[in-house]
């Protein structure tokens, strides 16, 4: 029995840092009508109001869904008509300052320093320090050409392990990398959602675009949970369609 349904965000719900389709927007509704949903990406707070709850439908049952940012160093609920941060893991400065100075050495290394970017390229979070390779604001259609099979940023991502051995370093979006303290990954964040919400790991279900060794999703499927891959938003529809009608039969 699922009792409920977590999702990756950019690249499974929605395009890369783009806001969620009124089509996906009145999926997620249909299916916590069913279940609860989470939804677990290495983006911060801001993003999370932006891509996902400014574009729920006023039927959706806000009370059934979980918002983790930052790889669930961070978890949100809506009560009495207000999101809620329940907890937060924060960086010290110290740890901020190792960090920013092994992503120079490491992209000085590696070579991977393109010819022109949108935006900062590195973001500090609170809870975790993000590189995106063309910078925050860069186009899609630039973000899709730049690393479209992870080659790039899994020589990055080494690079950064050997320098950085107390952090957890993954893979996110479409060009990104999200570093957050160790053993801090999409596991992590659904462990905490298991704690907080009292829905065992058993009866949860994961939806994600990067289920492979070093992606961000990776870690959903080590834990246990049953999972589905997925290329683009397209195919999460079709998953939550499916879904959708498996667990209105089972409650009907």
């Amino acid at each position: 029995m699922i009792s409920l349904v977590a999702f990756d965000l950019d690249g499974t719900l929605a395009l890369s840092k783009q806001p969620l389709l009124d089509s996906m927007g009145e999926a997620l509704a249909d299916l916590l009508h069913v279940a609860h949903v989470a939804v677990i990406s290495g983006g911060d707070w801001p993003q999370f109001e932006k891509q996902i709850v400014s574009r729920l439908p006023a039927r959706a049952n806000r009370s059934k869904l979980w918002l983790l940012p930052t790889t669930g160093t961070k978890l949100y609920t809506y009560n009495e008509g207000q999101w809620n941060r329940v907890c937060a893991d924060l960086f010290n400065s110290s740890d901020k300052e190792s960090i920013l100075e092994a992503l120079d050495l490491s992209l000085e290394k590696t070579g991977f320093k393109p010819e022109k970017t949108w935006g900062n390229r590195i973001e500090d979070r609170g809870s975790q320090i993000t590189f995106s390779a063309l910078g925050q604001e860069a186009p899609i259609h630039e973000k899709e050409l730049w690393d479209p099979d992870f080659a790039k940023r899994k020589l990055i991502q080494r690079d950064l392990i050997q320098r950085l051995p107390g952090v957890s370093i993954n893979m996110g979006g479409s060009t990104s990398i999200d570093i957050t303290q160790k053993g801090v990954d999409k596991a992590y964040g659904l462990k905490r959602l298991r704690d907080q919400s009292g829905i065992p790991l058993e009866e949860m279900m994961f939806i994600g675009d990067a289920i492979f060794p070093g992606g961000n999703d990776y870690p959903a499927h080590q834990l246990g949970l049953k999972t589905v891959k997925v290329k683009d938003p397209d195919g999460t529809l079709a998953a939550i369609a499916g879904i959708h009608a498996c667990l209105s039969k089972t409650n009907g």
